[in-house]
């Protein structure tokens, strides 16, 4: 007999603005108190240092969550040049000082350099593991961090004010999956000859999730003592705005969800979501003929 887990059966994405200086695990634990969901996962892990969307996944969402970790992300931040830190962020050990303050007509022109793909080595204070290590634990621990670089996506990157005289530019940025902000701030700043650092950065927006549907975490927290936080949990369709859902029959929902497949003429080559009336049975794929459940939810 399998245990029965502990808290209530709930199922959807709850996006927080997470705020400045709390963790992103901090955030997942005040979820789950508030709203006593069974399973709780976080869409991409936010630095303290950051601010914006932190999308949440609560029970079989956490299925969908992959797709989010993948989407594409907006944000907003602010480099300070002619210093760098060693974690290329404020929260660092100073490196190098003394650089210049580039001028506004040289930052555009660099711009377009930092534009589509591009090579990018991920900072040291960075999660990416090294031997089955963090790097940022061997990094504190005054290791030397050799991580290899890797192309990322940078879809549109422009500068929004450029302050020459409290040498800080502020910048927005859209980018695919795997993008670390600390390092773009960090190499512009090496293209134009100086130092920089990433002294603010705010997520605006992770795939369907923007500010505009995002609750703060102190209202989330508040939640706890008076109305629901139902109201504030979005459908676990919403991760998969962008895949096409295909309706299925009652026949053909019982079968998917003991895991067998079906064949179908209708339903085009790739991933699908199979629907039966406004219920998410399952992520699919069809290919020849066939349609066979990857992901199967239980919402029933």
């Amino acid at each position: 007999m399998s245990r029965r887990r502990k808290g209530n059966k709930v199922d959807g994405w709850l996006v927080v603005d997470k705020p400045l200086g709390v963790s992103s695990a901090a955030v997942v634990g005040t979820v789950k108190r508030v709203t006593n969901a069974q399973k709780v996962g976080h869409g991409g892990t936010l630095d303290p240092l950051a601010s914006g969307i932190l999308p949440i996944g609560l029970g079989e969402a956490t299925k969908t969550m992959s797709y989010i970790v993948d989407a594409t992300k907006e944000y907003a931040f602010d480099v300070t040049w002619g210093t760098s830190t060693d974690s290329d962020d404020v929260e660092g050990e100073i490196l190098q000082s003394g650089g210049r303050v580039p001028d506004e007509s040289e930052i555009i022109a660099t711009l377009p350099l930092f534009t589509g793909a591009i090579e990018q080595c991920p900072p040291a204070y960075s999660a990416i593991k090294v031997n089955g290590e963090r790097a940022y634990a061997l990094a504190r621990r005054g290791e030397e961090v050799i991580l290899a670089s890797r192309t990322v996506e940078i879809q549109a990157f422009r500068l929004e004010k450029h302050d020459r005289e409290a040498g800080v530019s502020s910048f927005h940025v859209t980018c695919g999956k795997g993008t670390y902000i600390r390092s773009l701030g960090r190499d512009i700043a090496l293209k134009l000859g100086t130092f920089g650092h990433i002294t603010a950065l705010r997520r605006l927006r992770v795939g369907p999730f923007a500010l505009n549907k995002a609750i703060s975490l102190e209202k989330l927290a508040e939640l706890g003592h008076s109305a629901p936080a139902a109201e504030f949990i979005l459908p676990i369709t919403t991760a998969l705005d962008d895949i096409p859902a295909v309706a299925v029959s009652e026949l053909e929902a019982k079968a998917i969800r003991h895991g067998q497949c079906f064949p179908s003429s209708t339903v085009k080559q790739g991933t699908v979501v199979l629907m039966a009336e406004d219920l998410p049975v399952a992520i699919a794929e069809a290919k020849d003929g066939m349609v066979r459940p990857l992901r199967v939810f239980n919402i029933i």
